[in-house]
Order: structure tokens, then C-alpha cells, then sequence
């Protein structure tokens, strides 16, 4: 989609479409009054009618509306005033975009991005333009490279696509901001977009070689560092446990390494390790059938890290950043291991596989330990780790586990600024103990209680000289049903905790 800023009058847009909101019960936002004012008080008859309350995502299309230069103007609810904040401003601007998706319109100008917002980290209208940037560009998003037919066919929505969005700001001298807000916004879109592509291709596609191959050409594209390590080199370096899960596969594992070199030559890198499952069957553990399709979603941490890792580069933010990702298969076969082998991992600590399916944490421990090399300033794993996860928090929040409060803090707080939320859950010391094992130094998996925990005091064990944080996205990482799809998350979230890292958004 193509983006753009402007400063004036909604009744002077030359437009197919103007957007402009209204509050309970039935009060006109200063865009929709100027309007008003124009067509001789057109939106206020209307509203006395009844047509339209202002109810919260609530929209009314109106054609040809007298004093006016568009076509369309286009009534968005925003609710209450008083109570008018970023879930608000959010449920709006996707009201808008869904509306103006399904109608006959390739282009409008928003007028929602001059509402202030309560509540707000840092100037109002910088989050503003990046939010309605990233929540446009998700409501439009459409993966449909494998269908045939022309484009139109293969359209989710009926109409003419919407394809140029203009965002008004309310003084020209706001300009220069909003434009700058508007450059991070596309940056962190094109990123999520980048990981939703990734994670909805098929296994048959995203195979590990092709994970490998997508971040050579961005390494070229973009001017970074990578080094993919196979089968061999990761045998040389000891990591036994990665490549435990890749027994079953004909697919060769890789561990792909990109450095993004933004910062000082001596400062100490922020580490991404994005948990590369290209799919995942449970090996020898095997998943039930349904919805076993879904595991080729088991790679959304690595589409993630490399999303994250596109829009800090497109952003020319200052940061040394490392991406890793360990990438396999997880399949049965007759070279698979078995639940009761023992492997030992890149650290020198030996595991006992009692569940196969628990193989998301075996890729990470080893990905962990050659992160220590690297010497970071902080490690953040991003994972659809644990089905528990899912249980305890269903799909609005990821799970936060963090051996640093400082970092956990600026985590959740990013999160809130992005609306990509996540939320803390307890590393006791106690949920290691069901994680003991007879014969080897730590089992891989605990009781089925409490997993998502268990699954990340395992990780911790291989974090422990560095400040690190663990995002367990399984609920967050897709939808199912009707709507089926990546949903890029994290990436917003990880760009805004950049952004603090880099003075360049800030945080309380």
C-alpha cells in the first residue's frame, strides 16, 4: 500500500473517500464539524436521525455529501470521549480500513489520525501515524501467491483493492514529524509482512534450505553479514541437541547466523533467536491429525527475528544486531531419536528426550549457548514454543519469561506501545525441579502442568550469563479458521523495543 502525510481542510480533499470520526452521543470530531459547517449542517441532520450513534467501530458511508470535494465521506464511531484511548483509536482506524476495503475505492484521506489519543508514550501524533500504518497494511494483507487466477479472482475482499491511504495531520508544522513517524510505520509493516509471507508458505516450500536462502538474499539486499552453518559445522561445534530434532528429515538443518552492524564497532550486540521448525509432526511423539497443517507455522519465530532484522535495517537504526536461527524439520523416520535418548548439548550438558515433541526448546538451548559467544547486551528467543502457553493466556498475549526485570519491563511496556501485548509469567526456581532426570543432567520435558513455564526454566539453564527474555508466541503466532494466516507477531513489538534501545521511542 502506498502511504502519505498531508495537512488540511476534509471538506478541500479531492478524494474518493474522506474519513472523519464521531464520538458518543452522536458529538462530530473537529474533522467531521468542519465538514458539517461546509454542507450546511448535512452530518448533523443524519446523526438526528438515528443512522449513526458514534458506538465504537461503527461506520456510516455517505455519497455526494453537499459543500465537498470527494466523493465519499466515510462516519467512523469512536465511542466515548472521555474514554478515547490507544485500544479505541486501534479498533477505529481497523473499522476504517476494513470499510474502505470493501468499497468501490482505491484511495482515501483519514482524518482520524488528528483525534489525540489519552494515555500516550511520547508525542500523540507519532504514534498515531505508525499505529494506523501497521494496522492498514494488516487489514489489506492477502497471501494468495499459490492460487491461480488473475488478481481480482483472488481477492479476499469484494471490490477494488484499496491501495493509497493519505494520513492527515492538523498543523503544517507537524509535517516533518508525521512523515518520520510515517517512514517507521512502513518499515515495521513491510517487516510484519515479510514474516506473514514467510510463515504462510507452505513446508513443501519453506523448507530449512529455503530459510537459509531467504536470509542470503537479504543479507545481499540489504548489506549484512550471514554465515549458514550445516550439518557438518554444527557436528564440528558440538550441537548434538539441534540436531537431535533433525534426525527424521531428509532436510538438511542449518544454523543461519546475520549480523546487522548499525551501532559502534565495540558495542555489545542485542541478540534475536527465532525458532526455525519449518514443520513440525511431534516425531516419533506424533501430533494428532487435527490441524496438524498448522505446524508449518512452527517457523514463526525465525520469520519474526528476520522481519525485525528488515525493518531496523529499512529504519537505519543504530544498533549492532544478531539474528540466529536454528532451522529443521521435526519427522519421524527411522533415524529419528527416540523418546529415552540422550544427547548432549552445544553447553556440554546432557539432556534425556522423554517427549519428541518437545523439540522447540532442543534448537533453542544450543542457539543460546552460541550466543553467549557474541558476547550481547541482552538475548530475546522467540518461539511457538508450548501448547500451554495457549491455555494460559488463549491468543491476545504472548508469554514473558525474563531473568532480568529491567528488560522484562521495557518488553512489556513496548508492547503496550505497539499493541502487540504480552504478559509475565513466573521462573521460580521450584518449576525446574520436575525437569530432573535419572540419567541425564535435565529431562526435556516436566509434568504437563505448568508447561509453558517448565519449558522456559529448561531455556534458562542455558541463559544464564546474559541478560535474556523468552517470548512464547503459540497462541499469537497465527490464526486459525476462516481467517487462517500469520500474524507477523512479534515483529511490531521487537521494532518498538528497538527503537527504546536507540533513544528513539520512549519509555517510562
Amino acid at each position: 500500500m502506498e502511504f502519505s502525510i498531508k495537512s488540511g481542510s476534509p471538506n478541500k480533499q479531492r478524494s474518493a473517500c474522506v474519513v472523519v470520526g464521531i464520538f458518543e452521543s452522536r458529538k462530530l470530531s473537529l474533522p467531521a464539524e468542519l465538514i458539517d459547517n461546509a454542507s450546511a449542517g448535512y452530518i448533523s441532520n443524519i446523526l438526528r436521525c438515528g443512522d449513526m450513534d458514534g458506538r465504537i467501530g461503527s461506520t456510516l458511508t455517505l455519497y455526494n455529501v453537499p459543500g465537498t470535494l470527494c466523493d465519499r465521506v466515510l462516519l467512523v464511531g469512536l465511542g466515548k470521549e472521555k474514554d478515547y484511548r490507544e485500544a479505541e483509536f486501534c479498533k477505529a482506524i481497523r473499522a476504517s480500513i476494513q470499510t474502505l476495503n470493501g468499497l468501490e475505492v482505491n484511495e482515501a484521506v483519514l482524518f482520524l489520525t488528528e483525534s489525540s489519543v489519552k494515555q500516550r508514550f511520547g508525542p500523540d501524533s507519532v504514534w498515531r501515524i505508525r499505529q494506523a500504518t501497521l494496522i492498514a497494511q494488516e487489514v489489506v494483507y492477502c497471501f494468495d501467491c499459490h492460487k491461480s487466477g488473475n488478481d481480482e479472482s483472488r481477492r479476499r475482499t469484494p471490490g477494488r483493492k484499496l491501495d493509497k491511504l493519505t494520513f492527515a495531520v492538523e498543523r503544517r508544522n507537524e509535517l516533518a514529524v508525521a512523515e518520520a513517524a510515517l517512514a517507521q510505520g512502513k518499515a515495521i509493516a513491510e517487516g510484519v509482512t515479510f514474516a506473514c509471507d514467510l510463515g504462510n508458505q507452505p513446508a513443501n516450500v519453506c523448507t530449512p534450505d529455503y530459510l537459509a536462502a531467504t536470509a542470503q538474499r537479504m543479507a545481499a539486499e540489504l548489506k549484512l553479514e550471514c554465515e549458514v552453518l550445516g550439518r557438518k559445522e554444527m557436528e564440528k561445534l558440538g550441537m548434538h541437541a539441534l540436531l537431535a530434532v533433525a534426525k527424521g528429515s531428509r532436510q538438511e538443518p542449518h544454523f543461519i547466523v546475520l549480523r546487522y552492524q548499525g551501532g559502534k564497532a565495540f558495542d555489545a550486540p542485542l541478540v534475536l533467536i527465532g525458532k526455525g521448525v519449518t514443520f513440525d509432526s511431534g516425531g516419533i511423539s506424533l501430533k494428532p491429525a487435527a490441524k496438524m497443517d498448522e505446524m508449518k507455522y512452527d517457523m514463526c519465530g525465525a520469520a519474526a527475528v528476520l522481519g525485525t532484522l528488515q525493518a531496523t535495517v529499512r529504519m537505519a537504526l543504530p544498533i549492532n544486531l544478531v539474528v540466529l536461527i536454528p532451522a529443521s524439520e521435526n519427522l519421524p523416520g527411522g533415524a529419528a531419536t527416540r523418546p529415552g535418548d540422550i544427547v548432549t548439548s552445544l553447553s556440554g550438558q546432557s539432556i534425556e528426550i522423554l517427549n519428541t515433541d518437545a523439540e522447540g526448546r532442543l534448537l533453542l538451548c544450543d542457539a543460546l549457548t552460541y550466543a553467549e559467544r557474541l558476547k550481547p547486551d541482552a538475548v530475546i528467543d522467540i518461539a511457538t514454543l508450548t501448547g500451554a502457553c495457549v491455555v494460559a493466556l488463549g491468543h491476545l498475549a504472548s508469554g514473558l519469561f525474563a531473568n532480568n526485570n529491567a528488560l522484562a519491563k521495557e518488553l512489556l511496556q513496548a508492547g503496550e506501545i505497539a499493541q502487540d501485548r504480552i504478559w509475565r509469567l513466573p521462573l521460580w526456581d521450584e518449576y525446574g525441579e520436575g525437569l530432573k532426570s535419572n540419567f541425564a543432567d535435565m529431562a526435556n520435558v516436566g509434568e504437563r502442568e505448568g508447561g509453558a513455564i517448565t519449558a522456559a526454566s529448561f531455556l534458562s539453564r542455558f541463559a544464564g550469563n546474559y541478560p535474556w527474555a523468552h517470548l512464547d508466541i503459540a497462541g499469537t503466532a497465527w490464526k486459525s479458521g476462516k481467517h487462517k494466516s500469520a500474524t507477523g507477531r512479534p515483529v511490531a513489538l521487537l521494532c518498538h523495543h528497538i527503537l527504546h534501545r536507540v533513544k528513539q521511542l520512549k519509555i517510562s
